[in-house]
Parts: C-alpha cells; sequence; structure tokens
C-alpha cells in the first residue's frame, strides 16, 4: 500500500560540474547494492488454471522471461491465505499460500525454479496489520476488554459518556474512521479497534513482545524456505506514538484529506505530506528502527550471499528515510521522491543528487523507482500535465494522457533511472511501457480505497491490471480462460510481449538493452558527476565503476532539441536524428573516453 508523498524542493547547493557527487562501490560490493529487482503482482502476470487470478504455477512458467529480459531478482506482492479484501494486503496466515494462487509446494518450485535461472526472490511482508480473518484477531474479539489475545492489537475504549466516539479523531488512509467499534460477547457495543487501512485490517501493537517474536518467526519461515528477502509493507507505521493524540494533518494516499465523512480536497499540498513534518503520530516513529535491527540480525544469521529487507516508507524529508537503511537496519528503501518528480531537469538533477548524498551519508545504496501496483503507471503519469500534482488513478470521464508522450517520456525516465548508481525496481510491464488502464468501468472496480470513498478516489485498479503476452487469445495470453480478474484494455493488445519480442526499437528490446549496458558496465556500482551538457532542460551526469571509463547519460525534458555531446552512442531511448541533436523527450547513453 502506497502512502502519497509528495516531492519538496532540495535545500542543497548542487554540486559543481565535474564534480563526484556519488563515490564507485567496490567490485566486490553485496549484489543488493546495484541489483534491478522485478515486481510481480501475482494476481496479474501469469493464470495457470484459467479461473482469471494470476498464480504461482503461472509465475514459475514465465521465470525465463525474466532471465532473458536481464534483471537480478523479483519481488513477489502477497501470495498468503487472505480474504482479499485489499488484493492480499490483509493477511490470514502468514506461512501458507491462498489456494487462488496454489499451494506452498508452488512456492517451493517457484523459488528453485528462480534459483535455477540465477534469480533472487523477494516476498512481501505485511507487519503493519493482518487481516480480521486472522486467528489472533479472531481470538481478541472472543477475548475480554485487557485480555493477552486484545493486546496484540491496538484496542482501546471509546470516548464520551457510553464510549460512543472513537479513542481519537485518526481517519483512514483508504476513507472513512481509522477506528470500528466491536460488539462483546454479551451484545453490548464494545471496544474499538484501530485499522489505519481497511476496516478488515486491524493494525497489530508492535509493543507486545508476541507480536515481535512472531513476525521474526515468519521471517525464518521463509528465509528456511529459501527466499532471499522481503519487502516490507508501510515499514514506517508499525509504531504508534504512546497515548495515540488526535492528528489533524492528512493520513492518506491521495490529494484529498481523508475523513470519516470522505475525502475534502485542499489546495495546499503541504497538508498532503502524511509525515513530512516529521510529526504525524501514526508514521515514522522511533521504536520501527529497534524492530529493524532485530530484523537484520535474523537475516544476518543466514551469512552469505544475505538476505535483504527493502522498506516501503513513505518518509519525508529524505534524510529521514536514510536512517531506515543504516548500516544495523534495511538494506533498501524505495526513493518515491524520484517516483514523483515530474518530467523537469532541475527537479530530477535535485532529487537524484539529494538523494545521494542522503543515503551515502549512512553508506547505504539509493533505490531508484518509478511505478509500482500503488500508483499510475508513468507511460501514463508523464503524459498529462506535469505542473499538477500526482493524480490517483484515472477515469474515463477525467482528462485522458497524451499515450504518445507519456511512452516517449516512460522510456527516456527509465533509460535515465537505469543509469543511476544503485538498485532499481522494474514494475511489471513497464518493459513494454504499457499504459494505465484509464477507461475501466466502475463496476468492475476492487481497490478497497474506491468503496471506502462511496467512489470519490478512482484507487489503484488501473495499473494492476494483467500482462498480455500475446497479441491473439483469451485473455491476450495471460491464462487460458477469457475473463480475468480485471479487464485488459484495447492498446494491451499492441503491446503485448510477442509484439515486441525482437523488434528493434520496441519499449521491450530497449529494456533488454539498457540491462545488458548497465551490466556490462556495472552503472549501479558506479560513481556519478554532472557533466556540463546539462541545462535547465537537460539532465547530463557520468557514471563510472573502477576501471571502466564510464557513461555519458544526457536526458532532453524539453520540448526542442538540444546539442548532442561527442561521443559513440550506446543507446537511446527514442530515434536521434543525423543533425546532430538529442531530440526533446529523449535520453541516449554515450560512450566515454578513456583518460
Amino acid at each position: 500500500m502506497g502512502k502519497h508523498g509528495r516531492v519538496t524542493e532540495t535545500t542543497l547547493a548542487p554540486a559543481a560540474v565535474g564534480a563526484t557527487v556519488h563515490a564507485a562501490d567496490s567490485p566486490d560490493a553485496p549484489w543488493w547494492r546495484d541489483a534491478v529487482i522485478y515486481q510481480i503482482y501475482p494476481r496479474s502476470w501469469a493464470d495457470a488454471d484459467g479461473d482469471g487470478i494470476g498464480d504461482l504455477p503461472g509465475i514459475t512458467a514465465r521465470l525465463p522471461y525474466l532471465k532473458d529480459l536481464g534483471v537480478d531478482a523479483v519481488w513477489l506482492s502477497p501470495f498468503y491465505v487472505s480474504p482479499m479484501h485489499d488484493a492480499g494486503y490483509d493477511v490470514a496466515d502468514y506461512r501458507d499460500v491462498d489456494p487462488r494462487f496454489g499451494t506452498l509446494a508452488d512456492a517451493d518450485a517457484m523459488i528453485a525454479r528462480a534459483h535455477d535461472l540465477g534469480l533472487k526472490v523477494l516476498v512481501d511482508l505485511v507487519p503493519n496489520h493482518t487481516s480480521s480473518e486472522h486467528e489472533w484477531f479472531r481470538a481478541a474479539l472472543a477475548a475480554a476488554p485487557g485480555s493477552p489475545e486484545r493486546d496484540r492489537y491496538v484496542f482501546r475504549d471509546g470516548r464520551g459518556p457510553h464510549g460512543e466516539e472513537p479513542p481519537n479523531n485518526w481517519p483512514s488512509v483508504f476513507g472513512g474512521r481509522g477506528w470500528s467499534r466491536v460488539t462483546e460477547a454479551d451484545g453490548t457495543p464494545g471496544q474499538w479497534y484501530l485499522h489505519l487501512f481497511d476496516t478488515t485490517q486491524p493494525d497489530l501493537n508492535w509493543h507486545n513482545p508476541e507480536v515481535r517474536a512472531e513476525f521474526e518467526s515468519v521471517l525464518r519461515f521463509w528465509c528456511d524456505r529459501g527466499v532471499d528477502g522481503f519487502r516490507v509493507d508501510v515499514a514506517h507505521g508499525l509504531v504508534k506514538r504512546d497515548g495515540l493524540p488526535d492528528w489533524h494533518g492528512a493520513v492518506g494516499l491521495y490529494d484529498e484529506v481523508l475523513t470519516e465523512d470522505g475525502p475534502d480536497a485542499v489546495g495546499d499540498p503541504a497538508v498532503l505530506d502524511h509525515n513530512a513534518t516529521g510529526d504525524a503520530p501514526m508514521w515514522d516513529q522511533e521504536g520501527v528502527h529497534e524492530i529493524y535491527r532485530s530484523w537484520r540480525a535474523v537475516l544476518d544469521s543466514y551469512g552469505s550471499p544475505g538476505r535483504i529487507l527493502c522498506a516501503e516508507a513513505w518518509v519525508k524529508p529524505e534524510e529521514r528515510l536514510a536512517r531506515y537503511v543504516r548500516p544495523a537496519e534495511m538494506h533498501q528503501a524505495f526513493n518515491f521522491d524520484f517516483l514523483e518528480t515530474p518530467w523537469d531537469a532541475a527537479r530530477i538533477t535535485a532529487v537524484v543528487e539529494s538523494s545521494l548524498r542522503s543515503n551515502d551519508a549512512v553508506g547505504a545504496p539509493t533505490t531508484w523507482v518509478l511505478s509500482n501496483h500503488d500508483v499510475v503507471r508513468h507511460a501514463s503519469r508523464l503524459g498529462l500535465d506535469q505542473s499538477l500534482p500526482r493524480t490517483n488513478g484515472i477515469r474515463a470521464g477525467e482528462p485522458q494522457p497524451d499515450a504518445a508522450l507519456g511512452l516517449r517520456r516512460a522510456r527516456a525516465y527509465s533509460a535515465l533511472m537505469l543509469a543511476l548508481p544503485g538498485g532499481a525496481y522494474v514494475y511489471q510491464g513497464e518493459e513494454l511501457g504499457l499504459p494505465e488502464h484509464t477507461t475501466m468501468p466502475d463496476d468492475v472496480r476492487q481497490d478497497p480505497t474506491f468503496h471506502a470513498t462511496q467512489r470519490e478516489v478512482t484507487g489503484r485498479d488501473g495499473c494492476r491490471v494483467p500482462m498480455p503476452w500475446t497479441h491473439d487469445g483469451p485473455s491476450l495470453g495471460f491464462g487460458p480462460g477469457d475473463h480475468p480478474w480485471l479487464p485488459q484494455p484495447e492498446a494491451y493488445a499492441g503491446l503485448a510481449v510477442d509484439q515486441q519480442d525482437g523488434v528493434e526499437g520496441s519499449t521491450l528490446e530497449l529494456y533488454r538493452t539498457l540491462l545488458r549496458l548497465r551490466r556490462e558496465h556495472r552503472l549501479g556500482g558506479g560513481s556519478l558527476a554532472w557533466d556540463a551538457a546539462a541545462s535547465a532542460t537537460v539532465v547530463a551526469f557520468r557514471v563510472a565503476a573502477q576501471g571502466d571509463p564510464g557513461v555519458l547519460v544526457v536526458t532532453n525534458t524539453g520540448a526542442d532539441p538540444v546539442t548532442l555531446p561527442d561521443g559513440e552512442v550506446l543507446v537511446a531511448s527514442g530515434p536521434l536524428d543525423d543533425a546532430g541533436t538529442l531530440p526533446a523527450d529523449t535520453t541516449v547513453w554515450l560512450r566515454v573516453a578513456a583518460g
């Protein structure tokens, strides 16, 4: 579940042209410092049994595609037992596979096949809350107030003469109140439980030692099955401030302030940074770091080549986010400031430099990302007015992206990202240039945000549509059935894998080339310095690994062509002309001469 943040202007003075902003890693740095990790949304990647929902056998069958693409690892969104009120992020059993996705044996087979192909496997961990169908929560409902069972969650008496008002004013990220009242065993209205997300996702009490012990056990369970790491959902939300004080800021994903009465549009972007000031009592509390130090110790006990933790933490400013990747804590944290930076050279340059500086200060790599299962796909996002705030979902009656412009910019932005030092995440289908499904009928939407806000907030279904593998056939090759769980837009047929495989200039072949060159030149472990080709509309930097002359990366975000620096073209995100210029909305990688 992504938590909405917003890029803020950096206050750092930019480095001088030619000065090193970021030093190169040593050639023997751990794998995770420069890995490219591919996110699989299991229900939407490949359906082996034809029920319309992707599954683990489908994933296993398609893993050779990722080997050929050139990524280093895969991250799978949740496939655990779940009632699926929030697409699996409401977990009822952390140690078993939901029958929709297969069995534990299928998970073992998938992990083994990935390892045979040289791919590492990360799985999602959801520690902020469980499903309301988890055995712990069922036991809590059956137990009395003040019981050990209730202490695993955040239960409180209500306010008011009869406890009829919630314990505080916190709203849910998904809309409405952040509290629900239970009916006690004797039939009377009882205590309230906290759920920062859906009502079926009760928050755990991370002050409880039993909760901490349980999740360390879950980590060991999956490490023992061979997984190589964990993406940690809502990593900044586990611990709440003592006393649970009222909060009058925003808590959520969207361009609205969510209250129990629904979303209220606001004009001041600053209020939308739900933890930008560091004082939101439900986010980024100091106690989370103790938890992650204990988890790091668990993972480190497994030895080489190293299991990892990646934080989904919507935390500002960048210096606070960097605290999650200090040496004894997590290994990676998604760079959402980068994801949210619009198509503007000055702002891209600023966020790249500030991100690298912040993470370098704690000895951590920067982890770049442009799309995931919680945000509008960047092939569509970049086709919208870049002066407006990032939208959450697009409907048929709303302004539509310029598809050609969005794809051209997406290819260029991806080429820029994959040249940057550090790690990177690729969301399934972005290597095909897949757009958001912007005309999806409302009656098929499943995101709980859409329903909890009485259809006011569009939600995230548009970026979660099943993959197109073939131009023809049922569900475009997603599976043998013709009714995938979400409908695919017409544009997906022409963007299917079989329409791009081996086709010069296709987005798929562009990604394959970028990933091959990134690996050959070891750009993920390289140094970064700004280049004199930069301007108000041009991002230009040099990346060089130890012992490699390096690569000059130039991105034109402006409307007009710019002079192309001298050098051998290694790859370009779009066609180059014969006039010695770099077209608008294009990135090029040039070989840097030795010496």
